[in-house]
């Protein structure tokens, strides 16, 4: 009788879990954070190499070096190389869990926050 009781309160521990689980899952199902609106002479305007690794990410929301190498066909590393230099550009932002980079599009409100200044030479 003694194992029933400590079955019932880890099956009640487990669901209770599950209903978390869930509350978490509805919260963030409906969380799209609003891309910056890129016009297409804005996208030419960008190589061939880093248009496509950009269209990429575009695609996926947010995304690692190897994500974006599986979907481009291109090495991880070559990859990892555009991601920064486009995140350098300003076009995309990244953040970091743990060791891995996650990549995404630059947000209007980010964009307003920081604005670029260039100065050319």
């Amino acid at each position: 009788m003694v194992r029933r009781s400590a079955f019932d309160r880890i099956f009640r521990e487990m669901q209770q879990i599950r209903y978390r689980l869930d509350d978490i899952e509805n919260a963030f199902s409906g969380w799209n954070p609003p891309s910056l609106e890129v016009s297409e002479s804005e996208l030419l305007s960008l190589p061939d190499h880093l248009r496509k690794t950009y269209i990429m990410v575009a695609s996926k929301g947010e995304c690692n070096a190897t994500e974006v190498s599986n979907s481009t066909g291109r090495c991880r590393a070559v990859e990892s190389s555009y991601l920064n230099q486009l995140c350098r550009m300003g076009w995309i932002t990244r953040r970091r869990d743990s060791k891995t980079l996650y990549f995404r599009l630059v947000s209007e409100k980010l964009l307003k926050k920081t604005t670029v200044t260039r100065v050319s030479i």
